[in-house]
């Protein structure tokens, strides 16, 4: 396995959601499987998986990839008007502690460009226009940032520790989708949320149940 720069989310390291897809692929990129990242992924490197564990050259733990029971994590949907709306004030166009990240970074024309804006309720939710190329990665990868925008507030940047996903289905390149995020709990550092994925018909292609934790001030 190998996570291309390309995919990348803070600077010189993966994007959580997408190695996360990668690495679930160790048991079923489908889900419902958990991924635990211990290390940030990192980027253009040969790693391999070992009974569940994803181990870098140097034989240290990156991720931990296991087999879940089915679980509910649906954030409901928005229609595609109320989503553009609300990826107009994407908090992440005026101060982004990722800027390049391949999934809602303002500053990557290559990337996904998912924007998730805040909601009145306190989801967000974020247009997505499925890419050419669509693998299970994808989904996994728009179900990760959206629900990091759910408690990321300027000055308190989080990173991906723990996603669970399930894909049920595919977009098809071009499709017009819709995310939705919210948080659900928490406490310290640590923020629980989830987050659904939607495709042009309304249908829902995927879920996921994540734990986001804050860096600590620097």
């Amino acid at each position: 396995m190998i996570i291309e720069s390309r995919f990348h989310g803070p600077a010189g390291s993966g994007n959580g959601g997408w190695s996360a897809g990668v690495f679930a692929a160790v048991v079923d990129d489908r889900g419902p499987v958990e991924v635990t990242l211990r290390k940030p992924p990192p980027l253009e490197t040969p790693l391999t998986a070992v009974d569940g564990a994803v181990l870098d050259p140097d034989g240290q733990v990156i991720a931990q990839v296991r087999r879940i029971d089915g679980f509910s994590a649906v954030v409901p949907p928005v229609d595609r008007p109320t989503a553009e709306a609300a990826a107009k004030a994407y908090p992440g166009l005026v101060e982004h502690p990722f800027p390049g990240c391949y999934v809602c970074g303002p500053e990557n024309p290559d990337g996904l460009r998912i924007f998730p804006g805040r909601l009145p309720d306190g989801r967000t939710a974020a247009p997505f226009r499925a890419p050419a190329d669509v693998v299970p990665a994808t989904v996994w990868a728009a179900l990760d940032c959206p629900g990091g925008w759910a408690v990321i507030a300027p000055g308190r940047p989080y990173v991906l520790g723990r996603i669970a996903s399930v894909v049920a289905a595919l977009p098809r390149p071009d499709d017009e989708c819709v995310v939705t995020g919210a948080m659900v709990g928490g406490e310290g550092r640590k923020a629980e949320v989830h987050s659904s994925l939607y495709g042009p018909d309304g249908a829902l292609l995927g879920y996921a149940r994540a734990t986001w934790i804050a860096l600590p001030p620097a």
